[in-house]
Order: C-alpha cells, then sequence, then structure tokens
C-alpha cells in the first residue's frame, strides 16, 4: 500500500494531538506543534489558535512560520473575525477572500491587517469536543481558494479533523490533571490519617491510656492553638510537641 507524504505528515500531526496526558505537557508548545503542522498540510502562509475559555480569551499562539503576523491576526479579532465567529457558532467558517470580507465591511480591523500582511483568504474551525468549546483554529492562505465541491472543500475537513483531535486532546488533558489533583488529595488525607493514627498510639502507650482518649488529648490541643490536627501529630512523631501541654489536656487542667 502506498501513502503520500502527505498523509503520513497527517498521521504524525493526529499521533501529537492525542499525546497530551503527561505531567510535563506544556500546552503552547503543544499548539504550536499543532499549528506547525496545518501550516505543512494546508499549504498556508501561517495558523494562528485561540483558546477561550467563558467567553474570554486565554491563550493566543501562532505557528512557527510567520508567528507573528498570526497573533497579530488574531489579536485583531477582539471586535469579530473568523475564530470569534466559529467559536460563536460551533461550526466552520469556509474559505473567504479577505477582500470581498473588507468590501462587505465584514471584520474591519481584520481584513485592514490581513490586507497589510499579503493575507488573500481565511478559513476558521472550531475547537470544539461535543458541547465543550475550547477555542479556534484559524487558517492564512496567500492564495484565492476555488470554490468548494458538493461534498465541503477537503482543506477545510481537514482543519476540522485536526481540530477536533486537538480538542480531544485538551479534554483528556484536562481531566488528566484532574484526577492528578483528586489523587494528591486522597493520598494526602490518607497519609495524614495515618499520622494523626501513630502520633495516637504512641501518646496511648506514653501515658498508658486508650487511644481514644489520647485522640482526645490531640484534638484539644489543636484546636485550642487552631493548629491542623496533622500538624500536631507530626510534631508528636518527631517528638518535637510540647508534651506538658499535651499532658495537660489529657488530665483535664489546660
Amino acid at each position: 500500500m502506498h501513502h503520500t507524504t502527505r498523509e503520513i505528515r497527517l498521521a504524525t500531526a493526529l499521533v501529537e494531538a492525542a499525546d497530551t496526558l503527561s505531567d510535563g505537557f506544556d500546552t503552547e508548545d503543544y499548539l504550536r506543534r499543532l499549528a506547525n503542522h496545518c501550516v505543512d498540510l494546508l499549504a498556508a502562509q501561517a495558523v494562528g489558535v485561540m483558546l477561550i475559555d467563558g467567553g474570554r480569551t486565554v491563550s493566543l499562539t501562532g505557528s512557527s512560520a510567520h508567528e507573528q503576523m498570526a497573533l497579530d491576526l488574531l489579536q485583531a479579532q477582539h471586535s469579530g473575525g473568523p475564530c470569534l465567529d466559529t467559536y460563536s457558532s460551533g461550526k466552520p467558517v469556509p474559505p473567504v477572500s479577505i477582500r470581498t470580507a473588507r468590501a462587505a465591511s465584514r471584520w474591519p480591523e481584520f481584513t485592514e491587517r490581513a490586507l497589510r500582511h499579503d493575507v488573500v483568504t481565511t478559513f476558521a474551525v472550531p475547537l470544539r469536543r461535543r458541547e465543550r468549546p475550547f477555542g479556534a483554529l484559524n487558517v492564512f492562505v496567500p492564495t484565492l481558494v476555488a470554490s468548494a465541491p458538493p461534498d465541503g472543500d477537503p482543506e477545510l475537513l481537514l482543519a476540522q479533523l485536526i481540530a477536533d483531535s486537538a480538542a480531544v486532546g485538551l479534554q483528556n488533558n484536562a481531566r488528566y490533571h484532574r484526577c492528578r489533583t483528586l489523587a494528591g488529595q486522597l493520598q494526602e488525607a490518607l497519609s495524614s490519617r495515618v499520622r494523626i493514627e501513630q502520633a495516637k498510639g504512641m501518646l496511648a502507650e506514653r501515658w498508658q491510656t486508650r487511644a481514644d482518649e489520647a485522640f482526645i488529648a490531640l484534638r484539644q490541643y489543636a484546636r485550642r492553638r487552631r493548629l491542623p490536627l496533622d500538624r500536631v501529630a507530626t510534631a508528636v512523631i518527631q517528638r518535637t510537641s510540647d508534651d506538658a501541654e499535651l499532658r495537660r489536656e489529657f488530665d483535664g487542667t489546660a
């Protein structure tokens, strides 16, 4: 079976889009590599990615090729542009001539800057996973794009495929970090409980009393001094606690 260079590049892009489950994941680097793949696959001047959260732009990333141009064109869309249109509708913005859009007063600031950068055509696709929107991917092309065939523009479909893969990657990364955070919190809670039990046992042995009585003293000591119980337990284990004060809590003379 023969595979073209473009197919291999597309496969590489999709694999990289899925590779987000790591502690060292860097969102900006990830999006830049994604934009770089789009430049190669779509014969674009530049590609920009805009991340949006709660209606607010949180990140702008441009391809390595013409990065400043891509960032400038993303920044020009604060009052309107293909990124905001595709993000709002959840549907692609098909290839549009910059001059035609300019003549129709569509995205005035964006089209003015695009003409300065010699961009001829632009299109955009949403970064979206089911009902969750992440942002938009915007492609800037130096030539006119022919009218789309009946089954859809292949470049637009390809851009959407990459954007969909990236949206899955971003969602998986967000879930991964939530799981890691929850696991860390559960582990800390378990470790804290172990330390408290250990301190309780040490005091019970030292005072020749029941473990629940030692725990009451430990808890009272922490409450009176507004200290976390785990911190007091750690001090008991490390033998840096004030034994005399703890004993007074146990004897009821504090």
